[in-house]
């Protein structure tokens, strides 16, 4: 009885052996289901943005009507006599990240496109915790934005949609428009010089307006946006409406003579205190 029980014990520990064995093999290939869609939906998104202005260049005329603050951003940043583009591809690595204000704070890998035809923005974050794989893909097309982590590659932890979640996309899309110059001379966007360093941006889409104040330094470099129209949606679906800003920091000249940030972070601006949950050095900025 006793060799019977030693057997049974030796087998269910083969099979926990095997699990685990399967469990790591699995959190660490490059393949998971919610990858291979935001692949699969930015791949799609390059083909049917290509602009037909994609092989003309820019000039000060392009600009010419907007306020005087953006166009000196756009000149002394290297945009003039640069390509046009039809969609940004930015991606950071180690960024800092926090889930909450009491939440988990992780390292992760972010991919962003956002395209110019008319506003949408992918995203993808890869994190881990305690080693397991935890996995983010914020989406913004026609008109709708959502938020969707998954744990393990499999478990989907919060798919958040709606309202709210829409006008958060529409004002984040907003606040990167200056780094996709393309951006600044659609229709759906509109801007007025509130001071010398200051410039208030709108954008309307699918029947939502939303806006935001740019703020730039002395040498025209954008290093702040802030907007009341991004409401904070935790994992658990409430929305809090807390003023939001984005910082620029660090700018560069970049091997093709473009002057951009290195650094990006986000923050939640609380009555108690700013509250910074994004904290990346971009990695690289691409154009196509």
């Amino acid at each position: 009885m006793r060799k019977v029980g030693r057997r049974k014990m030796f087998v269910v520990i083969g099979i926990l052996l095997v699990i685990i064995g399967a469990l790591m093999i699995w959190f660490n290939i490059s393949y998971s289901p919610l990858k291979k869609q935001f692949d699969k939906d930015t791949q799609r998104l390059v083909k049917e943005n290509r602009l037909e202005t994609s092989s003309e260049v820019f000039t000060e005329k392009d600009f010419q009507q907007l306020p005087q603050a953006i166009r000196r951003y756009v000149e002394n940043c290297g945009y003039i006599g640069k390509p046009k583009m039809s969609y940004l591809k930015m991606q950071y690595k180690d960024v800092d990240f926090k889930t909450g204000r009491n939440g988990a704070k992780l390292k992760m890998d972010y991919t962003q496109y956002n395209f110019v035809k008319e506003p949408c923005r992918m995203a993808f974050n890869d994190a881990s915790m305690f080693g397991v794989p935890f996995q983010g893909y914020d989406s913004y097309e026609n008109g709708k934005g959502g938020m969707k982590g998954v744990l393990a590659k499999l478990i989907t932890l919060f798919n958040e949609t709606g309202e709210e979640m829409d006008r958060a996309c529409l004002v984040t899309f907003l606040a990167e428009s200056l780094f996709v110059p393309t951006v600044l001379t659609q229709d759906y966007v509109t801007f007025e010089q509130t001071g010398e360093y200051e410039v208030t941006g709108r954008i309307t889409y699918k029947g939502q307006t939303v806006s935001g104040v740019f703020s730039f330094n002395e040498q025209y470099e954008m290093v702040s946006f802030t907007t009341n129209d991004r409401a904070a949606t935790g994992t658990d679906g409430k929305s809090e409406n807390i003023p939001w800003t984005a910082r620029c920091d660090d700018y560069e000249l970049n091997d093709s003579g473009i002057r951009q940030p290195k650094r990006f972070r986000a923050i939640w601006n609380y009555d108690d205190g700013d509250f910074v949950y994004f904290d990346g050095q971009i990695s690289s900025i691409t154009y196509g």
